[in-house]
């Protein structure tokens, strides 16, 4: 899930990270309020959408007075911002972040997330920050340090002094960067993140590390764990068909293709589009059922699927486990094909946990489906169906 700026800096205040004081508005008055209340007298104005480069895009404003923040923000709101990471369809600016203005002497590059091939939390930092650091990094990846915390999350003794160094704070600057670094991994860990960036992190004239701008991820998967987080989506920013998929316990993604697939496990779903793409075939989406779905969560998941007009035909490819029985799934797909006038053709692999049961529940269901015996026999099978459908 990801947040606001002004969502993840509220979140991040409540450890101790240094920010600067600022708050949201909807409206253009209500801008020029939060900036009366703030000390100095230069603000920030920023829209808050959920995409980087804001910046290049416009989409942040430096003005010298209070009227300054009205007409900066009458201007943002309601506006389609496009940057490099919307699209050409761009993003609606609903709200915009009002901040007191910091001057920073250095701009510094700061993030925290899972380090993918050790599956162990990481900082990674570069003594420049800025919004071209993902150019300057492609092209000489050496200026991005690392640091890998031990599996408990907890640093080597001394590598947060040695990591402060690697992004040239000196003096003073060393304790204040391992007391930040400290702070953002235990908002890191106890928030269930998979991402906190802090992009800059300035380093003032009066020897002082403040977070100008941070982007934040939570893990969705972890939303049992705090209730309240699940009050920070912004329903605005969702793709409506995954947001439903959400609410029915389902990973769900809309792709190009036209052949829907139905999986449970993310892994196996995966491993499932590999094969369809390297036997020529596009899926139409991602789909992965938590656990936690039931039955009719999947019918919910499935009536997705078939609302797409591009899907030809449909993959389900289930292993009955620890992770979903093929019973549960049969049943969601039964509930969902007797909701549902539009027919597609069908192909099902299940295996383990109620395989068999699954299959009886289908036919019960009275649909018609080809049943295939394993991965490789269920991709050529749904493979000679949309060829035949293209035909």
């Amino acid at each position: 899930m990801n947040l606001h700026e002004y969502q993840a800096k509220d979140l991040l205040s409540r450890y101790g990270v240094p920010l600067p004081a600022g708050d949201v508005a909807q409206s253009p008055s209500a801008a020029e309020g939060v900036a009366r209340r703030l000390p100095g007298d230069r603000y920030v104005v920023k829209a808050q959408v959920h995409a980087g480069g804001r910046g290049r895009a416009g989409g942040i404003k430096i003005v010298d007075s209070v009227t300054g923040v009205r007409q900066a923000a009458d201007e943002l709101l309601g506006q389609t911002l496009v940057t490099d990471q919307t699209g050409p369809e761009g993003r609606s600016v609903q709200a915009v972040y009002v901040e007191e203005a910091v001057s920073s002497e250095r701009d510094i590059y700061l993030a925290i997330l899972v380090d993918r091939q050790t599956g162990r939390v990481a900082l990674i930092g570069a003594q420049q920050g800025g919004e071209d650091i993902e150019e300057r990094a492609a092209a000489d990846a050496s200026i991005v340090k690392t640091l890998l915390l031990k599996p408990d999350g907890i640093p080597v003794e001394g590598s947060f002094k040695a990591f402060a160094r690697k992004l040239d704070l000196t003096g003073p600057l060393i304790a204040k960067g391992v007391s930040l670094f400290e702070k953002l991994v235990n908002a890191f860990i106890e928030s269930d993140a998979s991402l906190i960036e802090i992009n800059p992190l300035a380093v003032t004239a009066d020897n002082d590390l403040v977070a100008l701008d941070v982007k934040m991820v939570l893990d969705d998967n972890a939303l049992f764990r705090h209730p309240d987080f699940k009050n920070l989506h912004d329903r605005d920013e969702l793709d409506p068909v995954e947001l439903q998929a959400q609410e029915n316990e389902i990973n769900y993604v809309r792709m190009d293709g036209d052949i829907g697939v139905v999986v449970n496990g993310a892994g196996l779903a995966l491993a499932t589009h590999d094969m369809l793409s390297d036997a020529g075939g596009t899926p139409a989406n991602f789909m992965d059922i938590r656990t936690t779905a039931t039955s009719l969560d999947i019918a919910g998941g499935f009536d997705l699927l078939m609302s797409n007009p591009n899907v030809k035909a449909v993959l389900i490819n289930v292993h009955g486990g620890g992770m979903q029985r093929c019973d549960t799934i049969a049943e969601g797909v039964g509930v969902s094909m007797k909701r549902n006038d539009r027919t597609v053709p069908i192909v099902v692999r299940f295996a383990g946990n109620n395989a068999a049961y699954g299959h009886t529940l289908l036919r019960n269901y009275g649909i018609s489906y080809v049943e295939a015996q394993d991965m490789g026999d269920a991709i050529e099978r749904v493979m000679a169906l949309v060829r035949t459908e293209a035909a």
